[in-house]
């Protein structure tokens, strides 16, 4: 029925010509039906032995038009694969047991998420609990004989008000919905259960789950075992108002014998992810010091004893966020991930602070839009496993070993093979406003001439503390298979470009990124093969927001497409699921105390300028930039007389607005056919 809907509302933006497409039979370029045949491998986890990795296969599958996971097995040498489980449940979350004899894994079906272990030599599966809730941040014991994990706990408060009694057999209406908490709703999930996460313990050979921790508090992941598995340690927040402070977080150690708690670490500013060194000596944790209500701060690499002390920062030369970690056996360094001016990176990183790249070209399992990211996990022999890709290829696995990079997997050969993609290529800017070095990558359409005049789509990242790559993107790819010209960049604002590029928006946004923007777009002008009247804008997110900025600024583009935007702070800040985060820690002020900057940073402040015709997207169960935003700006422009139209993707969250396959492949079409129409 989705599929239908947006079809129907792409009939009507005359896309035609456009959907006749989806009938037709392979074509050597990239069309929206190929979405429905791409591969992915995401979270590959080494053996300890390193003898074999486990990852997450995830196939978008037409009939259900979703991406199906499941838990593949890849030699390290051969490149043999063979699927763990074979049925219709989706299977992730892989984590091998000490010994290497045994997978747990996450299986979800229609009676919920539960918590498996696959006992390799037997190929048997058996059900460890059953859970009331999905369990997350999976983590074994030393011993094996233990398994941890986080899971909400329902808590319903105190009766609000005393409900009547209805007669027997009467059909009322549906009782009140109170809400209390302070973080009562989430982007993906929607409206929250009440109740607090908490860590669990269960045997590996099944049983009953034992709650650790308790109280009205969240307490959250990863988490990591003591090496004599006598603790648990986690990251929670604790203190009266911990709702109303979203940045903050210490490292607490629980007993698993009785659940008692030791705070280990003390400081302004978000503390997590410890992680136990191999002799049980030291942790290993990633955080930083808040400076409070700034925009942007690197995620720093942190080492401190067991049992909290002599705590020290070990990437404080390093100007970039890290966002992984893993012991070397021997305990002597520790392999990481981060970004580098758009490029995703796997480095070891000795306790001196010393950092050595081992590999480049991590990549998300995402696939509309070319963002920096991706998984790894490290075996105890040394060998390191990883999701590989590039601007023509979505994440593979692939492995390093002895310092040479080998891709196991080919997950999407026979999808691409005889397919032209439009090249993918970087393109050095130079920002208008300052001179600043912008790195930028331009998108070339199959069968590209140089001779000829092309449209061009700029297309724009979200975050806006986010940051793209060269990495493949279902979106440019068929925006070029039409005919456009792309190009995306990192303006400033964007990570991976060290903590003073990012905050140049601190309190500034939008701003000068609009500079570097079109400094972007006079670039692949000056090429030569872009037409200047024929120039189009699109984004999401932060993206929707400076593409609505951009269209109130200048009216050089010939149609734009504003995609999950910001259109109002004041109600932006208000109604996002992170209201506690936003005002605070982007303008320092909330709405009430500075209504003048909050209005001088909202492109509804400039629609009395916008003449572009403008496409709105928004998803109809968005919570982070919700559908009033679109809303709002949908009707300024309908009130001026500006063309446009707006489109609610049904059932689709904040980042889950191109997750259904039909719906990521509509929405393309959908701004492709806005494109045309005005082309």
């Amino acid at each position: 029925m989705r599929l239908v809907l947006l079809l129907s509302a792409l009939a009507v933006l005359g896309a035609a010509p456009a959907l006749a497409q989806m009938a037709e039979g392979p074509a050597k370029t990239f069309q929206g039906r190929d979405v429905f045949g791409i591969r992915t491998a995401g979270d590959p986890q080494v053996r300890p032995d390193g003898g074999a990795i486990a990852y997450v296969r995830t196939t978008q599958e037409i009939m259900i038009d979703n991406g199906r996971p499941a838990i593949w097995l890849v030699d390290p040498v051969t490149g043999a694969q063979s699927p763990l489980v074979v049925d219709d449940q989706a299977n992730f979350t892989p984590r091998w047991s000490p010994d290497g004899t045994r997978l747990a894994y996450v299986s979800a079906g229609p009676s919920g998420a539960q918590l498996y272990v696959r006992w390799i030599a037997a190929n048997r599966s058996a059900k460890v609990a059953t859970l009331e809730h999905a369990p997350n941040d999976v983590v074994w014991s030393p011993d094996g004989k233990t398994i941890a994990f986080t899971m909400l706990v329902e808590d319903e408060g105190q009766p609000f008000g005393q409900p009547m009694g209805k007669p027997e057999g009467a059909k009322w209406a549906d009782p009140l919905k109170v809400i209390e908490r302070v973080t009562y709703r989430a982007d993906g999930a929607g409206y929250l259960k009440n109740g607090y996460r908490h860590l669990f313990v269960v045997s590996a050979d099944g049983g009953a789950p034992r709650q650790l921790t308790f109280g009205k508090y969240d307490d959250g992941g990863p988490i990591d075992f003591s090496k004599d598995g006598k603790l648990v340690y986690f990251a929670t927040n604790h203190d009266k108002n911990w709702e109303r402070d979203p940045q903050e977080s210490e490292i607490y150690s629980a007993a698993v014998a009785d659940g008692s708690l030791t705070r280990l670490t003390n400081r302004v500013g978000p503390d997590i992810a410890p992680t136990v060194s191999p002799d049980g000596s030291k942790i290993a944790y990633l955080g930083f010091d808040d400076a409070r209500h700034r925009g942007y701060e690197n995620t720093r690499l942190y080492l401190m004893d067991r049992d909290g002390k002599n705590s020290r920062l070990i990437t404080g030369g390093l100007d970039n966020s890290i966002s992984g970690l893993a012991w070397a056996a021997d305990g002597k360094s520790l392999v990481v991930s981060y970004a580098d001016r758009g490029i995703s990176k796997i480095a070891r990183l000795g306790l001196d602070g010393k950092l050595e790249t081992l590999a480049s070209g991590l990549v998300p399992a995402d696939l509309d839009r070319p963002y920096t990211g991706g998984d790894y996990s490290l075996g105890k022999t040394g060998l390191i496993a990883f999701t590989q890709g590039d601007a023509n290829s979505p994440a593979d696995v692939a492995v390093v070993r002895a310092g040479k990079v080998t891709r196991l997997t080919h997950l999407n050969d026979d999808l691409f093979a005889g397919k032209q993609l439009g090249k993918v290529e970087a393109m050095p800017v130079v920002s208008s406003y300052d001179k600043k070095p912008i790195d930028a990558w331009i998108v070339t359409p199959p069968n590209f001439d140089p001779s000829k005049k092309y449209p061009l789509v700029l297309e724009i990242h979200g975050g806006p503390f986010s940051a793209y790559g060269p990495v493949f993107s279902t979106d440019d790819q068929q925006y070029a298979a039409a005919g456009y010209v792309v190009v995306y960049a990192n303006p400033r604002g964007s990570t991976s470009y060290g903590e003073a590029f990012a905050n140049e928006i601190d309190r500034n946004y939008p701003s000068h990124d609009y500079d570097d923007l079109m400094s972007a777009v006079d670039t692949a002008i000056a090429k030569g093969f872009v037409d200047p009247n024929r120039l189009y804008v699109t984004g999401g997110s932060g993206g929707g927001c400076l593409t609505a900025w951009i269209v109130g600024k200048t009216n050089r583009f010939k149609a734009a497409a504003t995609q999950k935007p910001v259109i109002n702070w004041t109600s932006e800040v208000l109604t996002t699921d992170g209201y506690t985060f936003m005002g605070a820690y982007w303008f320092g002020k909330m709405p009430w105390e500075d209504p003048q900057g909050y209005w001088a940073r909202s492109p509804l402040s400039l629609v009395g300028n916008v003449t572009t015709p403008t496409l709105v997207v928004v998803g109809e169960e968005d919570h982070r930039t919700p559908p009033s935003e679109a809303e709002q700006y949908f009707a300024a422009l309908q009130i001026r007389g500006v063309p446009t139209a707006l489109v609610r993707v049904p059932g689709a969250s904040h980042h889950g607005l191109a997750e259904r396959p039909s719906q990521s492949v509509g929405k393309a079409r959908a701004i492709l056919a806005w494109f045309d129409r005005y082309r």
